[in-house]
């Protein structure tokens, strides 16, 4: 269970009785989670989530904070933070910065079809929309300069046959990454994979997990969408899901022609992010009760991205 701070009780009783939400009557940890300790909380007035910041800084979370309320006042199906009665909405529990957030309905979806991957592209489109005009600041932990630090010590465990497809991703970092930069720019997700999005049939109800957001390219957010939602077994993309995503998406927002361009190095660049985190958190939690994905997976998926077939829906 991914649940790196378990709580008593009686700690929890004592934090949830400002909130005026009634008594506490269960609470159970979210195995889900890997980098933040989430539980399921219910009290006399409904179900909730408490969230234990587990990893970042502290200067990060008011961010968090403003963010999810600016989307939540667009009308997006987010959680954001619920006040105490004294106005708070950043806590501490058990040493740890902790949050109290309605619980969004829905489940998480296994295996998405088309009309799923529709839903995720309007998401996207309108939560970028909402924010596109005036990004609230905030760069990512793992970025552009993050790869190229990270991935030349990471080649160091790495098998030598896997060396040229890292050696050739970051070499297209480093001689792209202006063109990234200046690409049309909102506030991301930048972690909308299928257990972060919650559905009722076809329908999508909730996106949570916004402990990854930052500004930057909108075309980066579609690509780790297009990565985890589009992705056959073998890493190749499924052209009927990224169809369906990314016409949805361009009905809400339509592309540029830098983003067209730059549309399969991004796909490649957001590949190569999740498989160095990932290296990173197996070395990092080897032997631990967390769970820890897998980073063959993206692996696959950079591998099979060399050649990318299915083009931006970019109108001339």
């Amino acid at each position: 269970m991914s649940v790196f701070t378990p709580l008593e009780r009686h700690e929890l009783e004592t934090f949830v009785a400002p909130y005026g939400l009634g008594r506490l009557l269960d609470f159970q940890g979210i195995a889900e989670g890997s980098e933040n300790s989430n539980f399921f909380v219910t009290l006399e007035q409904g179900e909730y989530v408490l969230t234990l910041v587990e990893r970042g800084q502290m200067d990060d979370l008011p961010f968090f904070i403003e963010l999810l309320d600016v989307l939540h006042a667009a009308d997006l199906p987010v959680p954001y933070a619920l006040r105490t009665g004294d106005g708070l909405a950043l806590r501490k529990l058990a040493g740890k910065p902790a949050l109290l957030q309605p619980r969004l309905s829905g489940r998480h979806v296994q295996e998405p079809n088309a009309q799923h991957c529709r839903e995720v592209g309007t998401l996207l489109a309108r939560l970028h929309l909402a924010t596109c005009k005036s990004p609230l600041p905030r760069p990512s932990d793992r970025g552009l300069e993050w790869m190229l630090e990270k991935g030349p010590e990471l080649a160091l465990q790495l098998p030598d046959e896997q060396l040229p497809l890292l050696r050739e991703a970051l070499a297209e970092v480093a001689r792209l990454k202006s063109r990234l930069l200046a690409l049309p720019t909102a506030n991301l997700h930048a972690d909308l994979f299928r257990d972060n999005a919650l559905f009722d049939g076809p329908h999508l109800t909730g996106v949570i997990d916004f402990y990854n957001a930052f500004a930057g390219p909108m075309l980066y957010d579609l690509a780790i969408a297009v990565n985890d939602w589009c992705s056959k077994e073998d890493g190749s993309l499924d052209p009927q899901l990224t169809q369906a995503m990314l016409a949805a998406y361009s009905a809400k927002r339509p592309f540029r022609a830098a983003e067209a361009e730059l549309w399969p190095a991004m796909l490649r660049i957001a590949c190569l992010r999740f498989w160095l985190s990932r290296l990173i958190a197996a070395q990092a939690f080897a032997g631990q009760q967390v769970l820890i994905h897998d980073p063959e997976v993206f692996r696959r998926r950079l591998q099979a991205r060399r050649h990318v077939q299915v083009a931006l829906p970019f109108a001339l």
